[in-house]
């Protein structure tokens, strides 16, 4: 009988420390973030993108926390431009600022000259993020599609997809 009621006991005194330590659910936010469904029609009108323009490339598409949804590299495209294309991506979900811009900005400014020297970072034109109802929810990245102004444009491009 003792061994019943420190059991019922136990029950209801582990119920009730969980009741008060318990956090209200006003206390977080789920943030909206880029899904592998968005990634996949990001990649689909990189495809059409390419083949309209004659231009191949490297794409990275990231989610709002930085992390890689989808990486690809077109045939005959150095592999290096992968990298480069991740990091522009991260490069602008990080800042929230296209990556062109960035680069312009912070050659122009000493306070943010030392962005470039930040190993993650990649300051050249390529990344642009991502931006839905106000929130950046993901980003992308190109490279190798012929300079900076080019993967911009390819970028920019892209990221309509969630303006319309």
């Amino acid at each position: 009988m003792k061994k019943a009621i420190l059991l019922i006991f136990c029950s209801f005194s582990f119920g009730f420390a969980q009741n008060q330590t318990s956090v209200p659910s006003t206390d977080w936010k789920t943030a909206p973030t880029l899904t592998q469904t968005g990634a996949v029609k990001i990649l689909l009108r990189a495809t059409s993108i390419a083949e309209t323009k004659n231009k191949k490339f490297a794409l990275a598409v990231l989610d709002a926390s930085g992390n890689v949804i989808l990486m690809t590299l077109a045939d005959g495209v150095g592999p290096h431009n992968l990298e480069a294309a991740r990091r522009k991506a991260f490069t602008a979900v990080s800042t929230k600022t296209p990556t062109l811009l960035l680069a312009r900005n912070a050659n122009t400014h000493s306070d943010t000259q030392n962005l470039n020297t930040l190993p993650e970072l990649l300051l050249l034109g390529g990344g642009v993020p991502i931006i839905l109802d106000g929130q950046v929810i993901g980003s992308v990245g190109i490279a190798g599609a012929g300079g900076p102004e080019q993967d911009d444009a390819i970028a920019q491009d892209l990221v309509t997809l969630f303006n319309k």
